[in-house]
């Protein structure tokens, strides 16, 4: 049984199932799970749920399933939210400032840009983005919010574009931290990273695998943590002569070193550049 968390890879997963196995895909935008249907309809050893992969275990126990034998989790925002112009994520283009992954949450990208204290917008540009211009674009947010109120994502980049120098602006759209870093709030991305990981690891049966995209490394971080600690990472400090904190391994990482797109993966999808994954076995 294999359970993805987002249904891009789904078809090659099915590819290697046999007719007994069973596909759990779970994704929290329900265009996307339609969009899963319509492209897995051949196939009907497939469950779609409709969730958030941050409940694995709630999820898994409303299907009566105890474990599973591997998880798929795609994180961040899919090509399909990207190239959907309307759902907001893009930079590019004039659309309405959204970024909801599922449309049914209240807060939105267009909250977050209106409402936010100037600090709050700072440190989220900064942290989440990683934007060392973070608070110039908060101020310039806060100084346009006050005269017209930020409805668009051409508006947005305007603001941004003016709050970054011309000769900073070198590599990559000067939109393209910021937007990741409102995108990541309205979606609450990192903040249960950590404990969603170390709970799919605790879903997956002996022998089971975890694998994990991530695209930002923030992503990456929490995830490589979560896979240190799993294995067993002692914290005891290092003059004591043995460990105290109980410390216990749930398993091994595959994975020292992530594994990135090759070049040629790269040419047929840029979007890949960025790319990493890492596994963890459970034992």
């Amino acid at each position: 049984m294999e359970l993805c968390g987002g249904a891009g890879h789904s078809k090659e997963i099915l590819k290697k199932l046999n007719k007994e196995g069973l596909l759990i895909g779970i994704d929290r935008d329900l265009e996307a799970l339609e969009a899963a249907k319509n492209n897995l309809k051949k196939f009907s050893n497939v469950k779609y749920v409709y969730d958030n992969h941050d409940n694995i275990k709630q999820i898994l126990e409303r299907l009566n399933i105890e474990k599973v034998d591997g998880i798929l989790l795609d994180l961040g925002v899919s090509s399909y939210q990207l190239d959907e112009r309307n759902r907001g994520f893009s930079y590019l283009g004039e659309n309405e400032l959204d970024m909801r992954m599922d449309k049914t949450q209240k807060l939105t990208a267009k909250e977050v840009i209106n409402t936010y204290p100037e600090e709050k917008l700072a440190n989220i540009i900064y942290e989440y983005g990683e934007e060392r211009f973070s608070r110039h674009i908060a101020k310039n947010i806060c100084i346009d919010r006050k005269k017209e109120f930020i409805n668009t994502t051409k508006q947005l980049v305007e603001i941004i574009e003016k709050s970054i120098p011309k000769s900073k602006q070198k590599s990559g759209h000067p939109a393209k931290k910021t937007f990741q870093a409102i995108r990541i709030e309205v979606n609450n991305e990192i903040e249960p990273l950590y404990e969603t990981v170390i709970n799919c690891i605790k879903c997956l049966n002996t022998g089971g695998r975890i694998c994990i995209i991530t695209f930002h490394s923030l992503e990456d971080r929490a995830v490589k943590n979560a896979y240190i600690d799993s294995a067993g990472k002692c914290k005891c400090p290092k003059d004591l002569p043995y460990c105290v904190c109980g410390a216990k391994s749930l398993g091994e990482i595959i994975t020292r070193k992530p594994i990135i797109a090759t070049k040629e993966e790269q040419f047929n999808n840029s979007r890949s550049k960025s790319a990493k994954l890492r596994i963890f076995e459970k034992r």
